[in-house]
């Protein structure tokens, strides 16, 4: 493998179409493409902040790296990427690519971030500001997340995370096949219009939770003393810990909490109106 060390590189293209390449504290600086059609690549300790310098990559390791501001989707069409210990400044990254393994990564500007992705893993991942991060993404797991970006994970598939602490708005929207574990969602609309949504000892907060929801599971969750018009037009199967402040027209299947603020059921409710709501018993 070749390496090159402590250089700098600008200008169009400079590294196309180079193959079994290891880049080690090299600058990619003004320009394009700087990295492109490419493959077996390892770059450790290098600081990108020209546009668009992984662009059809396959299988690349970086490593120990800083994408600035201007590195403005650096990383599409491309796959069997690992990337470690990385700081993101720079919005619209991961785009069409697949098989994406990231530990301790930190993304700083995350709009429109991982759209049309698969089979993506991470551990220990950063999300702030932008908007719409995982957007129609398949396969994804990720074990500690940090999320303050808003409308994330919209219709997505097949979707696991662990040990998650998210504060944003209309979360995970028409999303089917979602596992979370040992979570905190913080936020207005979550799972709506969604389909096969599990939730394990998760704390719930906002308005207007997990409304027209298809095989809505919740086990062993709570809710914030403020999160009212729940469940919605759901087919819900829920086991609440603690109290819930208001339960409104949920369509069919089991509710029981420990307490229970109001039920609302009106000319409204959608058909079969045969949900179970009860109180547990001590």
């Amino acid at each position: 493998m070749e390496t090159i060390k402590n250089q700098h590189f600008e200008g169009e293209r400079p590294l196309f179409g180079k193959h079994d390449l290891r880049l080690e504290q090299v600058t990619i600086g003004d320009g394009e493409s700087a990295i492109k059609e490419c493959s077996h690549i390892e770059a450790k300790d290098c600081h990108l902040w020209g546009k668009y310098p992984f662009w059809h990559v396959h299988k690349f390791i970086i490593e120990d790296c800083k994408f600035d501001a201007g590195a403005r989707s650096a990383l599409w069409y491309s796959d069997y990427l690992l990337m470690r210990n990385t700081r993101i400044d720079a919005p619209k990254m991961f785009r069409e690519m697949h098989h994406v393994h990231l530990e301790d990564v930190v993304i700083n500007d995350a709009d429109e971030t991982f759209w049309r992705c698969q089979f993506v893993e991470a551990n220990n991942l950063e999300l702030h500001e932008g908007t719409y991060p995982f957007m129609f993404c398949d396969y994804v797991r990720i074990n500690g997340l940090k999320c303050d970006s808003k409308y994330v994970f919209q219709y997505c598939r097949n979707v696991e995370l662990r040990n998650a602490n998210i504060v944003t708005k209309d979360s995970f929207w028409e999303c089917e096949n979602v596992n979370i574990y040992d979570s905190v969602l913080d936020g207005e609309y979550l799972a709506w219009h969604s389909k096969n949504v599990r939730l394990v000892n998760c704390h719930l907060k906002g308005e207007q939770l997990l409304c027209y929801a298809d095989n809505l599971v919740l086990e062993n969750c709570t809710f914030d003393k403020d999160c009212d018009r729940v469940f919605e037009y759901s087919n819900v199967n829920a086991n609440i810990s603690g109290h819930i402040e208001n339960i409104k027209n949920p369509t069919s299947g089991h509710i029981v909490a420990d307490s229970i603020g109001s039920i609302t059921i009106d000319e409204f409710v959608k058909e079969p109106n045969s949900c179970v709501i009860e109180v547990k018993t001590k």
